[in-house]
């Protein structure tokens, strides 16, 4: 009889969580397990069996709890109990947890159950969410509260908004209860950035597997570059590509129109993941792309760059810069949380946050060197440490060793 595998995440083969959990389904069906992934607001077509949590009224009821109470995780209750119900006709052997902020969960009925369920837990960490009051994200604002008692969070306006309380502070306590309930827990942060963050919180002393993300490399790899060239008009230009879900201040944004007023008439900036009035407002050398759903289109983006610019300052792992190595194409990266342990010498190079000057000088001295001179080492490394066949199969060992413990 085969093992089952339930896996929890806010999306179903979308966006780079999305696509994570189902790469991770993949790898399991094709070991011979049954694959299950709940989620609760956007689903593409999925080799896994998916399951819908609430409806898109539960969603917006749950927004608003955020937005007015500050109440992020603790509204969905019927939808919530109605999921467990599930879950126990399912029967899993393995629950997976990604994501479980996004609208979509009660996370006190969740962890009630879990507690009680005895079934072995691995939540994959993507973010900082599991182990603040509030916030997904907290090193561009220089916060640490986290690591003792969250209040008065000075993002309580940023993702997940609340525009009126701030319940930071009963949020942390709440979520410490909760999430230290679970006996049988691991927990998989995918940089070793952020296992160093876990082991800073109230969470330290749960199991930490650290397993990095994993890509495709038979769609991340060397494309013709004329196809973009020529249908954004980029012929000729030596270009720096920036991708991103959703395009902010902590993602770089302002510090690429700032690079914008230093570059050469033959160099221009691509962003893609922009929305459209991001784009109404972009200087003339930098062109604004909508986000792409197509991983096909996004390699050829890559392909087309010369360098893959990743100027985060906040990344729990960098996916971009990966499959920008996949591509053939090398990467600069501040030198902050995780993004520097994806470079090395033969692939990319590392500039202090925010320092415009470092980053013309590592451009010029890309452009001085060559595309070509990095691109077979970035295939090399984006082959040997991140294939995803290679990476998602770590999970399931790990299942296997939490079931035969």
């Amino acid at each position: 009889m085969n093992n089952k595998l339930l896996q929890i995440n806010s999306l179903a083969n979308s966006r780079s969580t999305g696509r994570i959990a189902e790469e991770i389904g993949h790898v399991a069906i094709a070991a011979g397990w049954k694959s299950y992934i709940a989620y609760g607001r956007h689903a593409r077509i999925s080799q896994s069996e998916l399951i819908k949590i609430g409806s898109d009224w539960d969603i917006m009821m749950h927004g608003l709890q955020t937005r007015l109470f500050d109440r992020h995780g603790f509204a969905s209750i019927a939808a919530t109990r109605k999921f467990v119900k599930q879950i126990k006709k399912i029967k899993p052997d393995i629950i997976h947890l990604h994501n479980i902020h996004g609208y979509y969960i009660n996370i006190e009925i969740l962890f009630r159950y879990l507690k009680d369920a005895n079934i072995p837990v691995v939540w994959t960490f993507h973010d900082c969410w599991p182990m603040t009051g509030h916030c997904a994200h907290f090193t561009f604002v220089g916060c640490d509260k986290w690591k003792t008692q969250c209040y008065e969070c000075p993002q309580k306006k940023d993702y997940p908004s609340s525009y009126f309380l701030d319940r930071s502070k009963q949020n942390h306590k709440q979520k410490r209860k909760l999430f230290t309930s679970v006996n049988d827990m691991t927990i998989v942060p995918v940089s070793n950035w952020l296992a160093d963050i876990v082991k800073q919180s109230y969470l330290k002393d749960y199991p930490i597997r650290v397993i990095n993300n994993g890509i495709d490399v038979n769609v991340f790899s060397p494309q013709g570059r004329d196809g973009i060239k020529l249908k954004y008009g980029l012929v000729d230009k030596f270009i720096l590509l920036g991708v991103a879900t959703e395009w902010e201040r902590r993602k770089g944004l302002h510090d690429f129109i700032e690079l914008s007023k230093t570059l050469k008439d033959d160099e221009i900036i691509v962003l893609v993941g922009l929305k459209d009035d991001q784009i109404k407002t972009l200087p003339e050398n930098i062109i604004g792309i909508t986000r792409t759903e197509s991983t096909q289109e996004l390699a050829e983006f890559y392909s087309s760059a010369d360098v893959v610019m990743n100027i985060s300052y906040e990344e729990t792992f960098g996916l971009t810069t990966v499959e920008g190595f996949a591509c053939g194409t090398p990467g600069i990266v501040y030198n902050t949380t995780a993004s520097p342990e994806l470079v090395d010498d033969s692939t990319g190079l590392i500039v202090d946050p925010g320092d415009i000057k470092g980053l013309v000088n590592a451009i010029t001295q890309i452009k001085e060197k060559g595309k070509q001179s990095y691109s077979e080492a970035c295939v090399k490394r984006a082959h040997r440490l991140y294939r995803k066949e290679d990476r998602y199969r770590e999970y399931i060992e790990l299942y296997e060793e939490l079931l035969n413990k």
